[in-house]
């Protein structure tokens, strides 16, 4: 029998309907996937299933007795108390008697106030009572998993941490339904894994919004997708979702373009004139009122994001340098020895835990933090874009308008100019909504707006710092898309190990202590090196951000004297551009046949390209090395 379900359902809020005659169960241990655009009602469907809003129409049915527990997207304004609190209340009584125990052990370690002892001793009993210490060891290994402090002040504390321990307090209460939003939202890759074997292990019932393909692809055993008002159920897992999806659009598009003929045809009928109304076929006439009725009530698929990214000049070969970067805050060692360097054109991926420093590398990479000791040294002709996960870069009383160019009305892009509503409207922001403020946007419309507002300026070299929050799956294509085509360098920080699978070339992994790890690939490359790797040192995979001994020989000099180039020395110097260019012409060859699905489905090839990629990176790396040696003794004779 169903835990919970709908019926016939609708509701709408002014405009079309977000749901209309919507019918929807799920059995005990499913776990449904409910997809769909942005702004097409996704979080209404949750707050409808767990009671906080009533629909116009229809009813939604709940098994008597059958509890049900929502994480949502925005955090509440009355929620007070330490971490080890809220997450507590997700209990009911034994979750308040666990507060109450938790608080009363912070008295008695800082008094010895026969009370304050008295008063947990009687804490003790009543959760012996409870069998409360089983569901307390609950409490806290959940905010262990998360990385939470038990005693920090939830009202103190980041968004991203409220979010966290939001999402705990679902996971401990374990309710017979679990409903979650965006729950990978602000999750390290690590508590992202972790919350996946949770969800499994305990067989909980879970209905949940996801932009995380990870996530998705590992937890649905049922696809549901919210599109134009109705709820369908597709039955499967999502690669198979994927296929079935593709070939219903086509479908769908076939049907309309034949019905469209027709009716275009009997419009040509209706209006040939006295000869027409003369026949007095009134049934075609009813049948034309008919299609014309349907056309109108038709909803057509939400349009697309239209993306395009103004790529500036191209800047030097080398990017940056960074020669032996240690990095501290306090005690707190962020960054210990680390070398690398990233050349033009490529795409590099940061993993690490949340706190780990990601940010903190970025800027010591762009020269915005002075490292404690060795040296950054940046190329030339660099243009940066920088996408800011803190959304700092978005006035909150501005509005959505002018946010993009501050406050005229065009855009200068590369086909040309753009007014700024047209130009919205291409990042899915209709008219009415171009005078709403920031602060009114949901979390997907502020990132689509930070996206809109970096691709009005031109750049060689993009930053994103968490992008894919929020976004919806179609978004993310699309943007794995033009940064496939970008030919300038991108610095990745992403949690999402699908994106990070699609998109970068390479990764800097944060492995404790300050160490950063270099390897070839994406997230399930790492995870591949990694198992192999030694566990206690690690090889580097990249044998080029080891030092390299100078290659330049020749008779040694006079103390004082610059040594010139020899004839040999000369002739190479001249023909290392050439050279340099052919290899890296040869790399963006193969960054572009890696986005090639029938590559991509064959292992082998892939990982030959893979290992191909890796020696063309170390021979460029070594060539440029070589050609600034030849040039600086040139530039010195």
């Amino acid at each position: 029998m169903a835990l919970l379900g709908m019926k016939d359902v609708g509701i709408a809020f002014g405009g079309p309907p977000l749901l209309e005659g919507a019918n929807f169960v799920i059995e005990r241990g499913e776990r449904v996937c409910l997809l769909g655009r942005n702004g097409t009602g996704k979080s209404t469907v949750m707050k409808l299933l767990d009671g906080t809003l009533r629909p116009d129409s229809g009813e939604v049915v709940r098994q008597s007795g059958v509890t049900v527990s929502r994480l949502e997207q925005d955090v509440p304004d009355d929620i007070d108390g330490t971490m080890f609190d809220v997450v507590a209340a997700g209990l009911g009584e034994t979750g308040r008697l666990l507060t109450r125990y938790h608080q009363a052990s912070h008295r008695v370690g800082a008094t010895s106030d026969d009370a304050a002892l008295r008063e947990l001793g009687r804490l003790h009993q009543a959760l012996d009572l409870a069998d409360g210490w089983q569901v307390r060891n609950r409490v806290d290994t959940v905010l262990l998993h998360l990385g939470l402090d038990a005693d920090a002040a939830f009202a103190a504390a980041s968004g991203g941490r409220k979010r966290q321990a939001l999402l705990a307090r679902a996971l401990v209460g374990e309710p017979d339904v679990l409903l979650l939003d965006e729950p990978t939202n602000h999750l390290d890759i690590d508590a992202i894994a972790w919350m996946e074997d949770f969800l499994i292990d305990r067989a909980l019932t879970l209905i949940f919004v996801t932009h995380d393909r990870a996530f998705l692809r590992r937890l649905a055993t049922r696809i549901v997708e919210l599109d134009r008002g109705m709820l369908v159920d597709w039955g499967t897992d999502y690669d198979t979702y994927l296929e079935r999806k593709e070939a219903a659009l086509a479908s769908e598009t076939r049907e309309r373009t034949e019905f469209d003929r027709k009716l275009a045809r009997e419009e040509v009928w209706i209006r040939t004139g006295i000869q027409a109304r003369r026949t007095r076929n009134e049934g075609r006439v009813r049948g034309l009122e008919a299609l014309r009725a349907e056309r109108a009530a038709r909803r057509e698929q939400m349009g697309t994001v239209r993306m395009q990214a103004q790529e500036a000049e191209r800047s030097g070969r080398l990017v940056a340098e960074a020669r032996d970067v240690s990095f501290s805050r306090g005690d707190k060692v962020i960054v210990r020895d680390f070398t690398t360097t990233i050349m033009r054109g490529e795409r590099v991926g940061l993993i690490g835990p949340n706190g780990s420093g990601k940010t903190t590398l970025l800027r010591l990479l762009l020269g915005e933090l002075e490292p404690d000791s060795g040296s950054v040294r940046l190329g030339t002709g660099l243009e940066i874009a920088y996408f800011d996960q803190l959304r700092e870069q978005l006035d909150p009383e501005r509005t959505v308008h002018d946010s993009i160019a501050d406050g005229a009305d065009h855009v200068d892009r590369a086909g040309g100019r753009q007014h700024v509503i047209s130009y919205l409207e291409d990042f899915l922001f209709p008219a009415e909504r171009m005078r709403t403020p920031v602060r009114a946007l949901s979390g997907g419309e502020r990132n689509r707006l930070l996206l809109a507002r970096l691709f009005t300026r031109s750049f060689n070299l993009l930053i994103l710092d968490e992008p894919t929050n929020d976004l919806d799956i179609e978004t993310l294509d699309l943007l794995e898309e033009l940064l496939l085509d970008f030919s300038g360098t991108l610095l990745l920080v992403s949690h999402d190990r699908a994106f990070l699978d699609s998109v970068v070339t390479s990764t800097l992994v944060f492995e404790g202590d300050g160490r950063v790890g270099e390897y070839v690939g994406g997230y399930s490359d790492w995870l591949r090196q990694r198992t192999a790797a030694v566990p206690a040192s690690p090889p580097p995979v990249r044998a080029r951000n080891a030092a390299k001994p100078s290659t330049v020989t020749g008779r040694p000099t006079s103390p004082g004297r610059p040594r010139k180039l020899n004839y040999n020395e000369a002739r190479e110097l001249e023909s290392l551009p050439d050279r340099i260019d052919g290899l890296e012409a040869d790399r963006t060859r193969l960054y572009l046949s890696l986005a090639d699905p029938e590559l991509l489905r064959d292992g082998d090839a892939t990982v030959e390209v893979k290992e191909r990629l890796a020696a063309l990176d170390e021979e460029i790396a070594s060539l440029t090395e070589r050609w600034e040696t030849l040039e600086t003794i040139a530039n010195e004779a």
